[in-house]
């Protein structure tokens, strides 16, 4: 078997990581516990991720929090997560200034209490200058939702004038997506055994590697993010310039 990069070794370590935070239900369920009590150990975890990635010198990182796809959820699930969410970003915002952290929230903010906003924005503002790890947490987000917004406003800005059909590129079109200022995700993580995207950064993961973990999210360690990285190193990239064959 060919041997696994070392960790030290430069390329081996990718810019930017996004998680699917998959499981907390069913960890819960698995110990006869309310779901509520999954949701809070599956919190503790991304201050796990988070700490690891800056032990480990990954730049970017982004967890899928709650899809657009959530809502359906029951709603007294519904208001245990956002409760969680307040308690969160009011509670966290010292620990993220002590260490660096810049936090940034993307998805559909409409559809959130206007107090969870408030709080978004001011730690959102609060954060702007750290220079450490990039948190971002994808809340009522959902890909497709972001390309159709992107089309959107591409597609009023051409009727305005403002840009000619011809300017229209894949460049032009990630500028108009909420990660505009983000690196594509080199590797994506999934927790729970499940293997599929979930309408997680379509565009974005192009060319992403992806790496499916047979356990929980709350069970998630810094060594799962550790290996999970070793294996992105262990993969070559071609990005299409090369023959599969």
């Amino acid at each position: 078997m060919e041997a696994v990069p070392s960790l030290s070794e430069p390329p081996s370590v990718p810019r930017h990581i996004a998680i699917i935070l998959d499981g907390n239900g069913r960890w819960a369920a698995a110990r006869h516990l309310p779901r509520s009590v999954g949701h809070k150990r599956g919190a503790e975890a991304v201050r796990r991720a988070v700490e690891g990635a800056g032990d480990l010198g990954i730049s970017y990182l982004t967890v899928f929090g709650f899809s657009s796809e959530n809502w359906k959820r029951p709603r007294a699930e519904i208001l245990d997560l956002m409760q969680l969410l307040r308690f969160y970003l009011r509670n966290e915002l010292k620990k993220m200034m002590e260490n660096g952290i810049r936090l940034r929230i993307i998805g559909d903010r409409t559809k959130l209490d206007p107090d969870i906003v408030a709080l978004i924005e001011e730690v959102e503002n609060a954060t702007k200058e750290n220079t450490g790890v990039n948190l971002t947490i994808a809340l009522s987000y959902g890909g497709r939702r972001e390309i159709v917004e992107a089309t959107r406003r591409i597609a009023q800005e051409a009727a305005a004038g403002k840009i000619a059909i011809e300017e229209i590129s894949e460049s032009l079109f990630a500028k108009h997506l909420e990660t505009a200022d983000i690196p594509d995700p080199d590797l994506i993580i999934r927790t729970s055994g499940e293997k599929r995207i979930s309408n997680f950064l379509l565009w974005q993961s192009a060319y992403t590697e992806f790496v499916f973990l047979d356990k929980f999210w709350p069970d998630f360690t810094q060594k799962d993010l550790e290996d999970a990285v070793r294996e992105f190193a262990s993969r070559e990239r071609r990005y299409g310039t090369a023959d599969n064959g």
